[in-house]
């Protein structure tokens, strides 16, 4: 069983002409690409390409130099507290308190926004290969850290889905559970673009070289 987790009406996110740099130089130029709902994007690129900058951008956690973002026709600057509720992001740092357990985390990550239950929590859990136990999330593996990172994206119920390299310290079984819940967003209308190295095992994304 798939947790439903994308909103009912998503979108579609376009970038025209991007330039984002990083400090003194431009690290992207005149990139436009469109995602819809339904689709999967998978941000390739070798090491300094600019894939975690334009996740970052995206996320408008940096500004572009040049160009514009749109959600659904309109610039995401005209409403940032708006965008925030579009988008849920997982970075190369997990952002858990380690003393909680993966539970605790997840409850503290859901309780402010998408108040969520025991029972919701357990399942995506669950389908993640992580015990809901009182473990301390320090006391965990690096890949099942990064399972429970991911359960928090999944929790958030927002439609787009921003992933940094979310395969990192994941076992063939960890990796196959997170493109089934990746799979399962995008045919509920959710949005996923990720940037990963090699190949996740998408069939339906669609690839943007950098």
């Amino acid at each position: 069983m798939v947790l439903d987790s994308s909103q009912s009406a998503a979108g579609c996110l376009e970038a025209q002409d991007l330039e984002v740099w990083r400090g003194l130089r431009p690290v992207l130029r005149k990139l436009s690409f469109r995602v819809a709902s339904g689709e999967l994007l998978h941000v390739r690129g070798p090491n300094g390409a600019g894939k975690t900058s334009l996740l970052r951008a995206l996320a408008g956690f940096l500004w572009p130099e040049e160009g514009a973002l749109l959600w659904n026709g309109r610039p995401i600057h005209q409403d940032r507290t708006g965008w925030g509720e579009v988008v849920s992001y997982l970075g190369h740092d997990n952002g858990l308190k380690g003393d909680l357990s993966a539970s605790e985390n997840l409850r503290f990550a859901t309780a402010l926004h998408c108040p969520t239950s025991d029972t919701a929590i357990s399942l995506v859990l669950h389908q993640l290969g992580v015990r809901a136990d009182a473990t301390p999330v320090r006391a965990l593996s690096a890949g099942q850290r990064r399972r429970v990172a991911m359960a928090r994206v999944v929790l958030s119920k927002r439609p787009l889905w921003l992933l940094d390299e979310p395969f990192t310290n994941l076992d063939i079984e960890g990796a196959r559970s997170v493109v089934e819940l990746l799979s399962a967003h995008a045919d509920a209308g959710g949005l996923v673009i990720l940037a990963a190295h090699g190949d996740p095992g998408l069939v339906r994304a669609r690839s943007l070289e950098l």
